[in-house]
């Protein structure tokens, strides 16, 4: 497998949404946003253990992830796909207490209405293990065939998405 560029590598190690796709009964495709974290080349993401994510990975252990920069002028992907295993117990426990201060503040963690109840929630974890990587980065693809001209002045090139 082909090492992860530096550039990506910033993507996945970002505070960003990701989006989980596990395969269903039927064949179709269960796509989810998730908070995750990237450890030692793995993708780990938090997840209750009834959740239609976790059934899928437990019945077909395999699945893709895609996080993302929607930015004009530096949109950029990277996708992981592989074999996916759920951690239980206390494994699991320490994992997604890493995950968790990437998305709430401090304040949200310590207060007791609000960190336990995202604690308890996500009582597995759900590690994807990347077989293949992709990635596109229009950095390159705009100094490759523009010469930066569209990375340089991008509200002259790209209309804004709406969030």
């Amino acid at each position: 497998m082909p090492a992860l560029r530096e550039w990506a590598r910033e993507v996945l190690n970002g505070r960003r949404y990701a989006t989980l796709a596990t395969s269903n009964e039927d064949g179709s495709i269960h796509t989810t946003p998730v908070w995750y974290v990237f450890e030692n080349g793995n993708l780990y993401v938090g997840s209750p253990s009834v959740s239609r994510k976790a059934r899928n990975a437990a019945a077909r252990p395999n699945a893709t992830m895609l996080v993302e920069i929607r930015k004009p002028g530096s949109h950029c992907w990277v996708s992981a796909s592989g074999s996916i295993e759920i951690l239980t117990g206390d494994e699991s426990r320490e994992i997604n207490s890493r995950i968790l201060p990437r998305y709430l503040t401090e304040e949200a963690i310590a207060d007791p209405r609000v960190g336990p109840a995202f604690a308890a929630a996500d009582d597995i974890t759900l590690c994807l293990r990347p077989e293949s990587w992709r990635s596109w980065d229009s950095r390159e693809l705009d100094r490759q065939f523009f010469g930066g001209l569209l990375g340089a002045d991008p509200e002259k090139w790209f209309r804004p998405v709406e969030e």
